[in-house]
């Protein structure tokens, strides 16, 4: 059986948007410039921010502006004015090797080639008052037909000078573990950009790596000293299951955190005439009430990771990056073990290893290529049989994509809109202990997303 778990859940039949998007991109002038709420706000292009000008990946620049708490200005006149509200709309079309029935699919779809209206969202994106700012995502799942608040992260953030060394301090609460890094290494920021629901990947995830995303209320305090040294920490615990329903995240199979569960994060930066690096460690330790059952008590996960970046950001003409993370969790399930869904004694582990390469051109056209390789404990009750063929979760993938973003650039002349095109393709080498049939899992993807 496969599994379908992505980040982004998507919607229903609307076959029209993507060539709504195409129309878009051929209609309008390449002058034209996509600039939502964070570009009226300072003034700056959305090239400032982000390596393709659109998209979740940011320049050093834009994790200098998240890490401000989203409050820096410098806008002018009537666009600097509009609240800082911004849309977005997203379609795609996935294939895959061989036909699909994903979970509980509304009808309407078929067992492959499905073109998806993804999902239309409104964000608050920048300043709220003063030293305030927040990032917010309210987002209509089109194939779920469903309405919750998505990504969000509220921000106090100041400055100060101690012995000549400025210090960059704040506090982050968030609903997401890792959505307020300013590395796109971490799960919630990292590649890639863009799914659909009709994607298909492995079956078995770190808590820490999307697990608890939305499902949980999170305060950290943080700080960058010197522009060298992040330092932060604070702690998680899972909201109450009637919060959760008026939110639209409430999920019967969720992992519910019994108490708080501390987050830590460090890492060292230095920009060297153009070539960034950063390497740095993150990780949770966490009780979790497994499908929100205390009948057993809990199961405890400790998640430790480690993880680099390189971008050369020398000129906009010719970027280059390459991105890695490697996370281990430990794992003690004893509440799992007693209510009889695992068979081993003692401990279990899971291990998650990604790496990304990219080449943006112009910050218009870019192509990305990216392996995955998770590996964990043989067990034949976590890992079933009928879903894991060696009941171990083991999974290999490659993934390549092509991106064109057309807008954007600093020599646009107007705030009107955002638009990111891209093919991906992802092939499978073993997919949930499978070798022989793991290429029946590989997708090809045509998505479009517009933001205004």
């Amino acid at each position: 059986m496969n599994l379908y778990l992505n980040r982004i859940h998507k919607c229903n039949n609307a076959p029209t948007l993507l060539m709504a998007l195409i129309s878009v991109t051929l209609l309008i002038s390449s002058e034209v410039q996509a600039m939502p709420s964070f570009a009226r706000q300072t003034g700056e292009a959305c090239s400032a921010c982000h390596t393709q000008a659109f998209g979740a990946n940011l320049t050093p620049f834009g994790r200098d502006f998240k890490l401000g708490g989203y409050t820096m200005s410098g806008g002018t006149g009537v666009d600097a004015k509009v609240p800082a509200v911004s849309a977005m709309i997203t379609g795609s079309f996935t294939n895959s090797k061989a036909d699909q029935t994903p979970p509980d699919s509304p009808t309407g779809y078929n067992k492959n080639n499905n073109f998806t209206f993804d999902q239309a969202a409104v964000f608050y994106a920048g300043r709220i008052y003063d030293k305030v700012g927040a990032f917010s995502q309210l987002n209509y799942d089109g194939y779920a037909g469903r309405l919750a608040l998505d990504n969000t992260d509220i921000r106090f953030a100041d400055q100060l000078d101690l012995w000549d060394a400025p210090i960059t301090y704040g506090l982050s609460f968030n609903n997401n573990p890792t959505v307020q890094d300013l590395w796109n290494t971490t799960p919630a920021w990292g590649f890639p950009y863009t799914g659909s629901v009709f994607q298909i990947y492995p079956g078995t995830t770190a808590l820490i790596d999307g697990q608890l995303a939305g499902q949980v209320g999170g305060a950290t305090a943080y700080a960058m000293i010197n522009n060298l040294l992040y330092l932060e920490a604070g702690a998680y615990t899972s909201l109450d299951n009637n919060v959760q329903k008026g939110l639209g995240v409430a999920s019967a199979a969720q992992q519910q955190i019994d108490g708080g569960a501390p987050y830590w994060r460090a890492a060292l930066q230095h920009d060297w005439k153009g070539h960034f690096f950063s390497v740095g460690h993150y990780g949770m330790s966490a009780n979790v009430f497994p499908g929100r059952d205390q009948t057993y008590g809990t199961n405890h996960y400790t998640d430790l990771a480690v993880d680099a970046t390189y971008q050369f950001m020398g000129n906009t003409k010719h970027i280059f990056e390459t991105k890695t993370s490697y996370i281990y969790e430990d794992q003690k399930l004893t509440a799992s073990q007693l209510a009889g869904g695992v068979t081993s004694t003692g401990r279990t582990y899971l291990t998650t290893f990604k790496i990304n390469t990219a080449y943006t051109f112009m910050q218009t056209y870019g192509a990305t290529f990216a392996y995955n390789r998770t590996t964990g404990s043989t067990d034949t009750g976590l890992y079933s049989s009928d879903t894991y063929a060696t009941t171990r979760p083991n999974s290999q993938f490659y993934t390549a994509e092509l991106v064109y973003v057309p807008f954007g650039k600093s020599n646009a002349y107007h705030y009107l809109l955002n638009l990111r095109t891209s093919l991906q393709y992802i092939a499978y080498t073993e997919f949930n202990g499978i070798r022989a049939q793991a290429s029946d899992n590989n997708t090809f993807m045509v998505n479009g997303m517009m933001a205004f």
